[in-house]
């Protein structure tokens, strides 16, 4: 029997709140449902052969494709499957993971979902994986780029000591999309090659600070002005570093006030969901775009997650401070 059951239509007005979340995924059968939409939104067809020849088994919540006679769920081959978690709790962390301005910490999570810390973490890094961007397109127009230090103080050590914190790299197109990096060193090789990965070869203009790093580049079509805020230049004109300025204000605030401490090993995942949030901030539909990504990302382990090797910044150094101890700004 083909499949012939109409996909659901989206909730009316989707910019989403914790009062249609409960309304629209308040069981696990409607969950099933919109995954089964974003998956297949012409209707549902088998991962193996891509047949639409399908019968469904309701009592078993699965999918049976009468070419390949492979057993399938809208769940299969995506991070949902054999998690024991239910999918409302998976919409709901997701949903306020993405509300959260500033994040939200796995203690909170683990509260309100009434879970184990353990499952709770390992829930966190799961859809921060997902949301990381794959493909990111080059910023154009007029972008800001800073660099900032992450990490707490030292005790016993000057306002100058650096051995405990890692340099994050951060571009943002005005009224635009937001890129962050974690490098190794805040030199003019380093910056310069963040700024030409992150950035289009006609953006038109690119602000900075007075860091000499920056310096040089310009090129025919791309101006580079700076402010100088040792001499607490902050705008002049239109240029300015306000924005990614923000950005950081938000990613530091995040480490204060939701997570705490984080560890370096982990820093790239909470600069993925930053990234995301940011970059949706205007996106209605982003709850479901987030959906989307879990779908379709791949599954992250839980000895992958904890196993893992430190991944690489653009110039080879490894995203780690000095020290590997945890980085205070005073994450999870």
């Amino acid at each position: 029997m083909k499949n012939d059951k109409s996909i659901p239509p989206e909730p009316e007005g989707f910019d989403m709140n914790i009062c249609k979340l409960v309304e629209e995924f308040q069981s696990e059968e409607k969950c099933r449902e919109y995954l089964e939409g974003l998956r297949w939104p012409k209707g549902v067809e088998c991962p193996r052969c891509h047949s639409k020849e399908i019968a469904r088994v309701k009592e078993r919540d699965q999918f049976n494709c009468n070419a390949c006679q492979y057993q399938f769920s809208a769940t299969s081959g995506t991070i949902f499957h054999d998690s024991h978690l239910s999918l409302w709790k998976w919409f709901l962390a997701t949903y306020m993971m993405l509300e959260a301005k500033k994040g939200v910490s796995a203690l909170q999570l683990k509260r309100t979902l009434a879970v184990s810390y353990k499952t709770a973490w390992y829930l966190c890094h799961r859809i921060r994986n997902a949301l990381r961007e794959q493909n990111p397109l080059p910023l154009r127009g007029t972008v800001e780029v800073d660099e900032t230090w992450i990490g707490g103080k030292a005790r016993g050590r000057g306002r100058g000591y650096k051995r405990n914190k890692v340099i994050v790299a951060g571009a943002v197109q005005r009224e635009g999309a937001l890129r962050l990096q974690l490098i190794g060193h805040a030199d003019r090789k380093t910056l310069h090659r963040f700024i030409h990965q992150s950035t289009a070869p006609d953006t038109e203009a690119i602000y900075t600070d007075e860091w000499p790093a920056y310096r040089s580049i310009a090129d025919h079509d791309t101006r580079h002005e700076t402010v100088n805020h040792k001499a607490e230049q902050w705008v002049n004109g239109k240029v300015h570093t306000n924005t990614i300025e923000n950005v950081w204000s938000l990613l530091k605030r995040s480490i204060i006030g939701a997570y705490h401490k984080v560890s370096v090993k982990h820093l790239d995942s909470y600069l993925d969901e930053l990234e995301f949030r940011y970059n949706n901030r205007k996106n209605e539909w982003a709850f479901r775009d987030a959906l989307l990504k879990l779908v379709s990302a791949e599954k992250l382990t839980y000895e992958q997650l904890t196993n893992g090797k430190s991944k690489k910044t653009s110039d080879g150094a490894k995203n780690a401070p000095r020290h590997k101890t945890a980085l205070s700004q005073a994450g999870n």
